[in-house]
């Protein structure tokens, strides 16, 4: 399971490329927002798993569509709520501009902050349509898939699922606070392409399907 840990038992090798992939599965954590404040409070205290499920599940959901970069707290004040403006600057947040889960929860505080300060009049949703909080839990496991080199990487990217695509582009960068995909990373510090790493790592998944 994704944590603190996972960094331990999922090593980069310096070496050959061990392709992973992962389960996913969604954990209500019982807190529910009904306006900005509550939406604020929790945000604050959550866990990085919390964050992480509301601004990346739409990847996982929308996996062969070109995937819109909204995130679930956006969409709510905007649709739920009725803040247009405040919803499109939630909205703006680009989630591949940042290196840690940390980075992307702050920038949300900053955001709703600075909304409230303006002391404006709270809104608060309907029965039933209050923000729920869910945390994404990830079971990663190895593939049968290893690489030494770039035709044995390239087959081994032909050949792993979504899922594992998703991991080493995504979750491997975020969630376990790696700085980069493992893919660029690899490429640089394996095999010396470091051209070829730059331009994977420039690629803004974001706006790309899966496929």
């Amino acid at each position: 399971m994704i944590g603190e840990a996972q960094q331990k038992i999922l090593p980069r090798s310096e070496k050959a490329f061990q392709f992973f992939s992962r389960l996913d599965f969604r954990e209500l954590t019982g807190r529910k927002a009904r306006n900005i404040k509550d939406l604020l409070a929790h945000i604050k205290e959550v866990p990085g798993s919390v964050i992480y499920h509301h601004t990346h599940h739409f990847l996982q959901q929308h996996q062969y569509l070109n995937p819109e970069p909204p995130n679930d707290f956006a969409y709510w004040v905007r649709e739920i709520l009725g803040l247009d403006s405040l919803g499109e600057q939630l909205a703006s947040i680009n989630a591949h501009e940042f290196k840690t889960i940390a980075e992307i929860r702050r920038t949300f505080i900053d955001i709703l902050e600075r909304y409230l300060k303006k002391k404006p009049r709270i809104r608060l949703a309907a029965e039933g349509e209050e923000f729920y909080f869910v945390k994404s839990v990830s079971f990663i496991f190895p593939t049968p898939y290893r690489a030494q080199d770039l035709g044995e990487f390239v087959e081994g990217l032909r050949r792993i699922t979504i899922d594992g695509l998703y991991f080493h582009m995504f979750e491997s960068k975020l969630r376990l606070e790696r700085g980069a995909n493992d893919f660029s990373f690899w490429l640089e510090t394996a095999l010396g392409e470091n051209k070829l790493a730059a331009q994977i790592a420039k690629l803004d998944p974001y706006t790309h399907t899966m496929e």
